[in-house]
């Protein structure tokens, strides 16, 4: 094994689409080390090359299909055949199973995201999608009005799976998804939305075991309180 690659192990994927199985890599967990996190739960690792955010997408080399493992295998009718109209007839050969970098990576959720979109896929999955490419903007110290961008859309999609409830069944809780929509508001700018959300918070500290989430949102909502003060 390449010395330089040990932190990477391969992962096989049978695509969806055209069923070809091919090789995608992963970061070992023995590898990934965060020296701090945002309060909308982004990981900085010790290095950048290592970071599991890169490899969190998987693409079929053969027709272009993306997805995560966040992503259903439920296809509703018809969307396998527009999938294959307007991602694998254009598709040219290109194999994301290697070493990526940021472009790569990049391109890897936007493919993905073009591919959830096209499949009506969950609206926490597609929420997790933006988030992710958000992060890796940040985490990589480029493109700030990207990152507002995806984290924006990431917001949409999140209260939409509030609202549906497609969030059940998934390691996300509702206390933790109404926490994350209203710091992800604070980030972008939508104090009164943040607020509201961080409320709801607050309002399930009798009924929730998350007594971590709550004091976040306390906290949150405190500082939101005393920049307004300053500001």
């Amino acid at each position: 094994m390449n010395k330089e690659l040990e932190y990477l192990y391969d992962r096989k994927v049978e695509c969806q689409i055209c069923k070809n199985t091919y090789v995608t890599k992963k970061v070992r967990s023995r590898f990934i080390r965060a020296h701090r996190h945002d309060t909308d739960f982004c990981s900085f690792y010790i290095s950048t090359k290592i970071n599991p955010l890169l490899y969190y997408v998987s693409v079929c080399p053969e027709c272009g299909f993306s997805s995560s493992e966040e992503c259903t295998n439920y296809f509703p009718p018809k969307a396998k055949d527009l999938i294959k109209q307007k991602i694998c007839h254009n598709w040219k050969r290109k194999d994301y199973g290697q070493e990526r970098t940021l472009d790569l990576a990049i391109n890897s959720y936007k493919l993905a995201i073009y591919c959830a979109t096209i499949k009506k896929e969950k609206h926490i999955a597609l929420g997790g999608l933006y988030i992710r490419l958000a992060w890796l903007y940040r985490t990589e110290q480029v493109n700030p009005q990207e990152e507002q961008r995806f984290l924006r859309l990431a917001i949409d999609e999140y209260i939409l799976s509030y609202s549906a409830g497609d969030f059940t069944d998934t390691p996300f809780s509702e206390t933790k998804l109404l926490y994350l929509i209203g710091d992800l508001s604070r980030r972008v700018g939508l104090d009164g939305q943040a607020t509201r959300y961080f409320s709801r918070v607050i309002e399930k500290q009798k009924e929730t075991i998350e007594k971590g989430i709550v004091q976040m949102a306390k906290d949150r909502w405190s500082e939101m309180r005393e920049a307004k003060k300053s500001g």
